[in-house]
């Protein structure tokens, strides 16, 4: 074996969309997608596992407070402020570089505020709230810049 293929070397001073990022989809959930519970703790199993972009889908809740889980199924609710207090806690024990929350947002403007209140308030300065055009990709910040950043995609 060739000395110098020892070491593993990885450029990640790229823009963002030069990677392949390891997602989760219908992160929440435990089983199938009819049936199956939603647990917050899930977020702490893949993030632990290395996933790097993780779905949460948004519902109206009873009492003002959104809910996370698998629209016009069977399947259970859990509170949002719960999933994120998980990924919060979990985001960057196994791995430091950026955590996506991919948001698919089902919910009133009332509850819409009150997801924007609680990323703020739990993920206080690890929420990326720069802002970044789209226009040219090659803008975007990479990786290593975005270290320990929380960003939200809707």
């Amino acid at each position: 074996c060739n000395p110098l293929h020892r070491q593993v070397h990885q450029d990640m001073e790229q823009p963002l969309c030069h990677y392949f990022i390891a997602s989760s989809h219908n992160t929440y959930l435990s089983g199938d997608q009819l049936l199956s519970q939603s647990r917050a703790d899930m977020y702490a199993r893949v993030l632990q596992a290395g996933c790097r972009c993780v779905e949460v889908d948004c519902w109206d809740g009873p009492d003002g407070e959104p809910v996370v889980h698998h629209g016009y199924t069977l399947t259970s609710k859990i509170l949002f402020r719960d999933v994120a207090e998980t990924i919060n806690k979990y985001a960057f024990i196994k791995n430091e570089f950026p955590v996506i929350l991919s948001i698919e947002n089902h919910c009133s403007i009332q509850q819409q505020k009150k997801i924007a209140q609680y990323l703020k308030e739990i993920f206080g300065d690890k929420l990326d709230l720069s802002s970044v055009s789209t226009g040219d990709p090659r803008q975007l910040p990479s990786p290593q810049a975005l270290k320990g950043k929380i960003l939200v995609k809707v």
